[in-house]
């Protein structure tokens, strides 16, 4: 039997774009030593679109996320300097991070906890407690963290394990 759509059962390539960054940004930094200005503006863009989408799901804004405005979820990161990342660490990077998603996973499972209790407590009080808030927060700075060291490739500085 030949296919001609992709195995993927929801049809989106959404892993294999970000994958495909990555891969493209590891690759300019080892053979290249370079992450052009246009590149690492189109990766930041695309976090911040991701942080606005990540925010409104967890229901810490109810604004729907723009594609252009920052809204309420700020995000910097600094442009890296080629000259100053070590030239081969992105090649093992996403590996050294393995503590951090496992750790990162088993939060996330309870940050989905807090958002259904969160959700409940909005519906009935009016206001999202400022405890759950926090860590849901906590949570969604630590994954951009990890995220901008394993991936994005912005820093050589190791994540903290922190929820601040």
């Amino acid at each position: 039997e030949v296919r001609t759509r992709s195995e993927n059962p929801r049809g989106d390539g959404g892993g294999n774009v970000t994958g495909g960054l990555f891969a493209a940004t590891m690759l300019m930094l080892v053979f290249r030593r370079r992450y052009p200005k246009w590149w690492f503006d189109f990766q930041r863009e695309l976090v911040r679109f991701s942080a606005r989408v990540g925010a409104y799901a967890a229901l810490l804004t109810d604004r729907y996320p723009s594609t252009e405005d920052e809204q309420s979820v700020h995000l910097d990161i600094d442009a890296p300097d080629p000259s100053r990342l070590n030239q081969w660490l992105p090649l093992v990077k996403w590996f050294l991070a393995i503590p951090h998603y496992i750790a990162l996973a088993l939060l996330s499972i309870a940050a989905c906890g807090a958002v259904v209790i969160a959700w409940v407590a909005v519906l009935f009080t009016g206001s999202y407690p400022r405890v759950l808030f926090d860590f849901v927060v906590g949570v969604l700075r630590w994954t951009l963290r990890v995220q901008a060291y394993a991936f994005l490739l912005v820093t050589d500085e190791y994540p903290p394990f922190s929820l601040s």
